[in-house]
């Protein structure tokens, strides 16, 4: 009985027509390759990209001498930006220390590559935003708190060794918000410990 081999062909994970870098070491030919919006900017013809949306204004209310003031809000720190579906994205696994914003020698390794990446002539005249995330094992508090740490980790590590301006990237701590893979709380998942680059447009 004769089989017929078929060899794999690694692609890019699609979600809704728009292509997303699978999680991983890619290479920084594939991070721009992934990165990189096409069509017409100006027309909005672009794969996905959309940009940073206008702060909310602040509201008001009305006080005995008819000026308004602001409304006093609590010390409460503000929720992570809802997650960007839709713009170029990159998914990476960036190995730190448990519990800890310390980068490893794998972490090291994948941000090299994303360093070429971001500070490559193709991607240059973009803005990106680094989003840190984390799986359901601890709370959320703490996790949202430690994500936001790695994910200034990883854009200390990018601006001080590629010159990439630090103006070009926002750090983001999104913790267990948007889950690559969905799980119960408490559950160990490698593949929701990542680090995501969005591309916010120039």
């Amino acid at each position: 009985m004769r089989f017929l081999f078929v060899p794999f062909l690694a692609l890019p994970l699609v979600i809704g027509g728009l292509p997303v870098l699978a999680q991983g070491s890619p290479s920084a030919a594939e991070i721009i390759s992934t990165l990189k919006p096409t069509g017409n900017l100006v027309g909005g013809s672009t794969r996905g990209i959309r940009l940073s949306g206008a702060p909310a204004p602040t509201p008001m209310t009305q006080v005995t001498t008819g000026q308004p003031r602001p409304t006093a809000h609590a010390a409460a720190p503000p929720p992570p930006p809802a997650p960007t579906h839709g713009a170029p994205s990159a998914s990476l696994t960036v190995n730190f220390s448990s519990g800890s914003a310390d980068l490893t020698p794998q972490a090291v390794h994948a941000l090299n590559e994303l360093g070429r990446a971001l500070s490559s002539t193709e991607l240059a005249a973009y803005k990106f935003r680094i989003e840190g995330h984390t799986d359901t094992v601890g709370t959320p508090e703490a996790n949202r708190a430690l994500s936001e740490q790695r994910a200034k980790a990883v854009v200390a590590y990018i601006t001080s060794h590629f010159a990439v301006d630090a103006a070009r990237l926002q750090a983001v701590g999104m913790g267990e918000q948007d889950l690559a893979v969905p799980t119960p709380a408490q559950t160990a998942e490698p593949r929701n410990r990542r680090v995501l680059v969005v591309n916010l447009g120039a």
